[in-house]
């Protein structure tokens, strides 16, 4: 696999993590659920997932 080949692949693959974790958290807010996640502090916490979905950038995109 050429260098090209494997950054090609590597954007296809964090492109389809990322819309399926944006599907995961859509569905866990449609259900008014949480997700469990660390801190800065390194304490695991329980946050709505609409609360994750709204603050973070990354997930405004379509």
């Amino acid at each position: 696999m050429s260098e090209k080949e494997f950054k090609e692949f590597q954007d296809k693959l964090d492109k389809g993590l990322l819309l399926a974790e944006k599907q995961m958290l859509e569905e866990k807010a449609l259900h008014g659920q949480s997700v469990v996640v660390m801190n800065d502090d390194g304490k695991i916490i329980h946050i709505p997932a609409s609360q994750v979905l709204a603050d973070n950038e990354i997930f405004q995109k379509d």
